[in-house]
C-alpha cells in the first residue's frame, strides 16, 4: 500500500479553501489542469471524490469535508512543530455541535460533558434558527443539531432525531412566591415568565384552559437563558423544566412548586446518514451500558 503524498494532499487543502480551482491555481502559481490533475490523483488514492461541481464553485463532499478536517489536524500539527520543536503525536479532531439558539445551556452542557476535556477532541458550538441548523447539519457543516423539536415532516426523510431526553416542565419561583396551596391559585395570583418554545406553550395554554384561568403573564421570552435570568430577578414564576434552572435550584436561590403540570419537553440529537459517520457523535447516542 502506496504512502499518501502529502503534495497532493496540501493542494486539495488549499482547493477547499478557495472553493475554486482556477483562483487557488492563480494563487499558487499553478497551471489549472495541473493543479486538477494533482486533485484527481488524491481521489483515486483515497478512492472517493472530495468535490462535486456546482456552477463555478467546487463543493466538499461528505469525503472531501472529512479528508479536509485531516487534513487541518496534519499541517496544523506540521506548523506546531515548527515552532515548539517537538510533537505531541495528538490529533484533536473536531466535534461541530450545532444548537438551537433558545436552547437551554445548562442541557447542552449535560450533553457535552462527556467529552469535555479530551484531549482528541475540539469541541465547535454554533447555535442558530431551527432551520438554519438543520441546513448545516445536511451540508454538513456540523456533525450533529440538539433541540427541542424534531424536523418537520416534510424534511423527516433526510434527518434521524434521537429522542435523548425528556424532561416534566414545572412551576419555579422564588421560595416568597410559593405561598399558595392550589395550583391554581398560584398561577392565578403570581406573574409567570413564559416560554414560547412550542410544546411548553402548547401545554400551559391547555393547562390554564382546563383550570379556567386568565394568567398574568410577565414575560414571554424565546431564550431559555432569559427565562433563567428573569426567574432570579424574582420578575414571576418560570415554566421551564427544572434542568434550565439547576444551577438556582441547587443554590435555594428558587424552588419548584410540588404541582404536576402534566407537561413534558423532549430533547433531540437530530444527524443525517453518512457513509462515515462522526464516532464522538456515534459515542454520545450509544445507548448508557447495562
Amino acid at each position: 500500500m502506496s504512502n499518501l503524498n502529502y503534495h497532493h494532499l496540501r493542494y486539495f487543502r488549499e482547493v477547499a479553501r478557495d472553493g475554486h480551482l482556477t483562483r487557488t491555481a492563480e494563487r499558487l502559481n499553478l497551471s489549472q489542469s495541473a493543479l486538477s490533475t494533482q486533485i484527481r490523483q488524491l481521489e483515486r488514492r483515497l478512492g472517493h471524490d472530495l468535490f462535486e461541481r456546482r456552477g463555478r464553485s467546487l463543493v466538499l463532499t461528505e469525503a472531501g469535508r472529512i479528508a479536509l478536517d485531516h487534513a487541518d489536524q496534519i499541517f496544523g500539527a506540521g506548523e506546531e512543530l515548527l515552532v515548539t520543536l517537538r510533537g505531541t503525536g495528538m490529533i484533536r479532531r473536531p466535534l461541530r455541535i450545532g444548537a438551537l439558539s433558545t436552547l437551554s445551556r445548562n442541557f447542552q452542557l449535560r450533553f457535552l460533558r462527556p467529552v469535555l476535556g479530551r484531549e482528541d477532541v475540539e469541541v465547535v458550538l454554533r447555535s442558530g434558527s431551527g432551520a438554519v441548523m438543520l441546513e448545516e447539519l445536511r451540508t454538513l457543516a456540523v456533525d450533529v443539531v440538539l433541540t427541542t423539536e424534531p424536523p418537520p415532516h416534510e424534511a423527516a426523510r433526510d434527518f434521524v432525531a434521537h429522542r435523548i431526553d425528556e424532561q416534566k416542565v414545572g412551576v419555579h419561583g422564588t421560595p416568597s412566591r410559593m405561598r399558595h396551596e392550589t395550583l391554581r391559585d398560584l398561577l392565578e395570583f403570581e406573574p409567570v415568565i413564559l416560554p414560547t418554545e412550542s410544546s411548553i406553550r402548547t401545554g400551559f395554554d391547555s393547562l390554564i384552559a382546563r383550570l379556567g384561568i386568565a394568567p398574568r403573564i410577565a414575560a414571554e421570552v424565546d431564550d431559555m437563558a432569559m427565562v433563567r435570568l428573569l426567574a432570579r430577578e424574582d420578575a414571576g414564576l418560570a415554566i421551564a423544566p427544572s434542568v434550565v434552572l439547576a444551577d438556582e435550584l441547587g443554590q435555594g436561590v428558587l424552588v419548584e412548586a410540588p404541582f404536576d403540570l402534566e407537561i413534558v419537553e423532549s430533547f433531540y440529537a437530530v444527524t443525517v446518514d453518512r457513509q462515515f459517520p462522526h464516532p464522538v457523535v456515534t459515542e454520545l447516542l450509544a445507548p448508557p451500558s447495562a
